[in-house]
């Protein structure tokens, strides 16, 4: 039987195997960040050089999980734009009226700060809510399922982080009790957000994203069972 790629041009055939060792690359180097600051976090006498690099790593994880977005459009460009806007400004809401989440306060971690939210939340919802998204694709479902498995993809990682944010000086609880209202608001802002998603018309495929969501799955999996 005839091997297929045998059939395709070089030129795909090289363009291809060019892809493949970018996205080996590329996964490479956020595994060395994430095992690097997993270890100095968990092990380290002083975490706080690690931390240090918190929002450099969100900044990294974000411009390499771009860089592999198939046609990046106006309309995908309007959808980072509107999704850390919208991400930013639910964040200032909830510090100021306890409404949203619960009542917290941001600390240092994450940077600098604008009206007592990090700017790299924004950042940061724009990551969970293209990752997330995009897994959810892989069903053959409707567009509003997909959008609740995505949203509940995101309250899950949610619970794997919050005791590692509280730790490490990413945010601070009242009375440091993590609030039930804190994950049913992660769950309807980020179905929000999702339903957005699935209606912007943009590529929704992206060969980083299992990568990227299992590497901060187990990442704040790991440390939160340390503890």
């Amino acid at each position: 039987m005839t091997d297929p790629t045998q059939q395709l041009p070089a030129a795909t055939l090289v363009t291809a195997d060019a892809h493949r060792r970018r996205l080996r690359w590329a996964q490479g180097v956020l595994l060395l960040f994430h095992v690097t600051g997993f270890i100095g976090l968990a092990f380290s006498q002083d975490p706080s050089f690690y931390l240090q690099f918190v929002p450099l790593n969100l900044l990294l994880t974000v411009g390499l999980l771009l860089a592999f977005q198939p046609r990046r459009t106006p309309a995908f460009w309007s959808f980072c734009v509107v999704t850390m806007l919208v991400g930013f400004f639910v964040e200032v809401v909830g510090v100021r009226t306890g409404l949203l989440f619960g009542q917290y306060t941001y600390g240092a971690t994450l940077g600098v700060k604008w009206l007592n939210v990090p700017l790299m939340i924004g950042v940061n919802w724009l990551m969970l809510t293209y990752s997330a998204g995009i897994l959810a694709r892989y069903l053959p479902i409707p567009d509003f399922l997909r959008a609740v498995v995505a949203a509940l993809l995101l309250v899950g990682l949610d619970v794997c982080l919050e005791p590692v944010a509280v730790r490490y000086d990413f945010w601070r609880w009242q009375y440091d009790v993590i609030p039930l209202l804190n994950f049913k608001g992660w769950f309807a802002v980020s179905l929000i957000l999702q339903v957005y998603f699935n209606r912007v018309d943009f590529v929704k495929r992206n060969p980083l994203v299992p990568f990227v969501y299992l590497l901060q799955l187990l990442f704040f999996f790991g440390l939160g069972m340390l503890f």
